[in-house]
């Protein structure tokens, strides 16, 4: 799963700050603030509008504080597929950050890479995630046992890691519905047994 999210690149300073959770159904929940400082008092700074296929699961509302005007967007239960979609959020004139989540098995990796070549210095950047379990690697802050956040420095090319393991919630219903069977059987099973023991032929032999 890859995520494109595209900041703005102005002239004066920049604050991004995007907060996600993980759950252990794949979920992502969180809010992203994209922010600048007003050029005079008419700039609400970058207005960002929620993709029409996550209008339900997105809310945008004006951000204002330290100085700073923009947007905060607040996002619910997207799964990973969805997260790409707040790619779709951003105004034009910007530059790359990208996110990847990918699964194989129980292992959850987060790879991610931000080109701040064109952001000015004293811009503010942050990422920060939870996840359900510790993660076992990342070249992150560790903010917790689950939290994991990373602060970008204007000017330069920055990569981002993190690696989990959680039971695939896919498996995890499968399992369930094996258990379900393999019990049905062994009632089913019982079952047969007793009426082939009940109509015995109990008779005294001649």
């Amino acid at each position: 799963m890859a995520l494109l999210l595209l900041l703005p690149v102005l002239s004066g300073c920049l604050r991004v700050q995007m907060t996600m959770g993980v759950s252990k159904s794949d979920l992502v929940s969180g809010h992203l603030v994209v922010a600048t400082v007003p050029e005079d008092g008419n700039d609400e700074g970058p207005q960002l509008t929620p993709p029409k296929s996550l209008e339900n699961k997105m809310r945008v509302q004006p951000y204002r504080q330290d100085g700073f005007v923009g947007s905060d967007v607040y996002f619910t239960d997207l799964t990973f597929s969805e997260v790409r979609g707040i790619g779709g959020l951003s105004p034009e004139n910007s530059t790359d950050f990208s996110l990847n989540f990918g699964r194989s098995g129980d292992l959850v990796s987060f790879n991610g890479r931000a080109d701040l070549a064109e952001v000015p210095e004293g811009s503010d950047i942050e990422l920060r995630i939870n996840f359900p379990v510790r993660p076992s690697s990342t070249d992150g802050l560790r903010n917790s046992s689950t939290g994991v956040s990373w602060r970008l420095a204007p000017g330069e090319v920055s990569t981002m890691y993190a690696q989990v393991s959680y039971p695939d919630p896919d498996t995890r219903g499968l399992g369930s519905w094996i258990a379900l069977v393999t019990v049905l059987a062994v009632v089913a099973a019982g079952l047969i047994g007793l009426l082939a023991w009940r109509g015995r032929d109990t008779s005294p032999l001649p």
